[in-house]
This record gives structure tokens, C-alpha cells and sequence, in this order.
């Protein structure tokens, strides 16, 4: 039986509550849980400084992604946008780099659960968490909505026993915010680079962009206050850590939040910041599959990915053989992968991927643009300066992905519908 056109998009069930609760879940996550850590030891206290910066180049992404996603309300984010703005092959490189980066980035969120649960069995528990999250999207995109609401509350109720035990432990001190620079104005760069990793969520709304109701209103006026919400949350909560055992003791720390929490009087509540972080984890896994899911739907609408994952469940309307694809590669991944590297990798494509989608709103005209270009400009040339000040390992690893989907681009031309 042909299956029309009609059953083949996505069902629009999404609404602006809705849209916020996803962008928050996917960027209050198990970034602020681990990021504190690394960004520590490159900027000592001016991690603050850093992520100021990496929230202002959030913020022009974010303005960038939201009025791109408005003109263009379907599956796929930059993947599409850069493809209408710029081209076939810079279409083709941000949805390659979104798919690649963000299965390090998902590889990352599973090992974190896993090791926050129980270090030794990190890599199965992590796989379990990827196939319950996966069982959860599969079931319908209201169903990750709902499901986010709880993981979400849970995650801000957490965060908010950490400040309290943090500032009200007995150990908090004023002179724990005062450092000098370890390294430099290059550390802070860095520190933003790291810290941009716990932000990336909120392009999840413009990947969900077929899913939401009225997208043109609710995606602009979603994404800005996901954002700002979680600016917040991130500056009350890296503040009240840094006062609590300052930045020493957090750069050594795998589990920072915990260290600052269990150094004073409220230590017991430790094994609570523990749960925390998994419930965050498993928070960022729920929304991640559900975004690169919809990008590889996109992709091989296109045929620039194997066919056979263009499909729609006739019930649940999810894209569920992109699902369970991007599901077993995170599996498969998470079973010799290294945490850090994994982060490290997954900066560099999401930052690149966001330098795509500031290039395709500098193409805006006038009347299609809802924020001034040169926001546009600068979110761009802060992406990739954020880019190239990660980790060597990161860079390099970062631009073999770009060269190997510029060849799997050319690969693929043949047999592209519009090639």
C-alpha cells in the first residue's frame, strides 16, 4: 500500500510550555553536573567569565536558530536551514556534523549516567539508559514532553539542594571566588568552549521544529527562554560550588558538585547531587535522541542517508528506524569510548554546526529577520574561535569529521534527489 505524503511528516502536538520544559531538560543536563570540573582547571574562578561568554554566543545561536526555525518549521534544524541559505554541501556538513557530534555528545550523557550510578558498571548501566530513553521517544513526542516535565523538576530540585548545602554547609567562603588566572585569557576561552557544551540543547526545539504547534510564535518565544532560564540556574549553581571548595579542589574533582556538597555539614545529602546527575543524564538522553533522530530523518527524506530510515510510525508518528539507528551506534560507541574525549569531539561539531546556522541567518533579509544581523556575525566568529581553542585531540578529531563528510557528501551526490 502507498503511504501518502500526509503520513509520512510529523504530527504538530507541541506546545510553548511544552517547547520550554524540552529546551531546559536538554540543556540542564549532566553538563552542569561534570563541565565544572574541566573548566575549572583551565580558568580557576574566570570559569565565570567563561561561561558568560559561552552564554552570549548561546544567546546569538539561539536568536539565529529561532528565526530560522520559524521560516523553515520542519524536521532537520541547521541540516535544513543551511541547505535553503547556503547550499547543498553546507547543508549537508551541519547535518553530518549534528548527527556525528551529537552521538559523541549522547555517548558522553550515557557514560556520565552510568558513572554516576555505579563507576564500575558504567558502559552497561549507560546502554540501558539509551534503550529505556529510546523506548520513551519511541512512544510519541508528547510523551517526551511529559517525561522531561518530571526529569526537569527533579533536576531543579536537586541543583537547588546543591546551592543550600553549598552555601549553607559552613564552609563557603568569600575567598574561594578570588584567583588568578591559571592560563590566561586562552583558559578562558577555553573554559567557554567546555561550558558551551551544557547549553547546546536548546537547538532541540528547531530540530522538533514539524512537531510544534504554531512554530512561527512558539519556537522564537521558546528558545530565548529556555536559555535564560538555564543562565541562571548555571551562575547560581557554578557560584555557589566555587564559594563552597573553590577551584582547586573542582578542577580535580569527576564529580564536582558532589565534592562541594559533601565537604560540609551536609555531606549526607551527597548521594542525593549522585541521583541528581542521573536523572539529568537520563534528561539530555530523552531530548538528544529525540533531536538527532529527527535530523537523520531529514537527512535521508534526502537520501544523503540510507533510505530506509525515511519512516514515520503510522501510530506514534515518530521517526522510529532513525530512532533505533541512532540508538544502536550510541550503544555500540558507548562500549570503548573515553568520557573526555567524547566531550571534547562533541564541542567541536556542535560549535561548527552553529557557525552554519549564524552564516545562514546572516543571509536573512530584512523582513525575514527578527533580531539584528550583526548578532548573526558575532555569534559566528565566536563559534569558531570557541572552536579552536578546545583541546588539540578535539581539533583535529573535529576536522577529520568535516573532511570525512565532505567525501561521504561527495559520495552521496549520485543519489540525491535534488543532485
Amino acid at each position: 500500500m502507498n503511504v501518502g505524503r500526509e503520513d509520512r511528516r510529523l504530527a504538530r502536538r507541541l506546545t510553548t510550555p511544552d517547547a520550554v520544559v524540552i529546551g531546559v531538560g536538554a540543556m540542564v543536563g549532566a553538563g552542569v553536573f561534570a563541565a565544572p570540573g574541566p573548566a575549572a582547571a583551565a580558568a580557576g574562578t574566570w570559569l565565570l567569565v567563561g561561561l558568560a561568554l559561552a552564554a552570549a554566543v548561546a544567546y546569538a545561536n539561539a536568536t539565529s536558530s529561532a528565526q530560522l526555525a520559524a521560516l523553515y518549521p520542519e524536521a532537520g534544524g541547521t541540516y535544513v536551514y543551511a541547505r535553503e541559505r547556503l547550499g547543498d554541501y553546507w547543508g549537508f556538513l551541519a547535518g553530518w556534523g549534528f548527527v556525528v557530534g551529537k552521538t559523541a555528545s549522547l555517548t558522553a550523557m550515557a557514560l556520565t549516567f552510568g558513572s554516576y550510578v555505579n563507576p564500575e558498571l558504567a558502559r552497561p548501566l549507560g546502554i540501558g539508559a539509551v534503550v529505556t530513553m529510546t523506548a520513551v521517544n519511541y512512544r510519541g513526542v508528547e510523551r517526551t514532553a511529559r517525561f522531561t516535565r518530571i526529569i526537569v523538576a527533579l533536576v531543579l530540585a536537586t541543583l537547588a539542594m546543591t546551592v543550600a548545602a553549598s552555601l549553607l554547609g559552613g564552609h563557603a567562603a568569600g575567598g574561594n571566588l578570588t584567583a588568578e588566572l591559571p592560563n590566561g585569557v586562552w583558559g578562558v576561552l577555553r573554559s567557554a568552549g567546555l561550558l558551551f557544551f551544557a547549553f547546546a540543547g536548546y537547538a532541540r526545539l528547531a530540530t522538533l521544529g514539524e512537531e510544534v504547534r504554531e512554530p512561527q510564535t512558539v519556537i522564537p518565544k521558546a528558545i530565548p527562554l529556555a536559555l535564560g532560564v538555564v543562565v541562571i540556574v548555571y551562575a547560581v549553581v557554578l557560584s555557589a560550588a566555587l564559594a563552597a571548595v573553590g577551584p582547586e579542589r573542582l578542577a580535580g574533582a569527576p564529580a564536582p558538585l558532589a565534592v562541594a556538597v559533601g565537604a560540609g555539614r551536609w555531606a549526607v545529602l551527597t548521594p542525593v547531587v549522585r541521583v541528581g546527575a542521573a536523572v539529568a543524564s537520563a534528561g539530555v538522553l530523552l531530548s538528544l535522541l529525540a533531536g538527532v533522530s529527527r535530523t537523520v530523518l531529514s537527512m535521508a527524506r534526502r537520501r544523503e542517508l540510507p533510505g530506509f530510515l525515511d519512516a514515520v510510525h503510522h501510530r506514534h508518528r515518530t521517526p522510529h528506524r532513525a530512532e533505533l539507528a541512532v540508538a544502536v551506534v550510541v550503544c555500540a560507541v558507548a562500549l570503548f569510548a573515553d568520557l573526555r574525549e567524547a566531550i571534547g569531539f562533541s564541542s567541536f561539531a556542535v560549535l561548527t554546526y552553529y557557525a552554519l546556522t549564524n552564516a545562514s541567518a546572516w543571509t536573512l533579509t530584512d523582513a525575514e529577520r527578527r533580531w539584528p544581523r550583526w548578532l548573526a556575525g558575532v555569534g559566528l566568529g565566536l563559534c569558531m574561535l570557541l572552536a579552536f581553542t578546545l583541546p588539540f585531540v578535539a581539533v583535529i578529531g573535529g576536522l577529520a569529521l568535516l573532511a570525512t563528510g565532505s567525501v561521504v557528501w561527495l559520495g552521496t551526490r549520485p543519489l540525491s534527489p535534488d543532485g
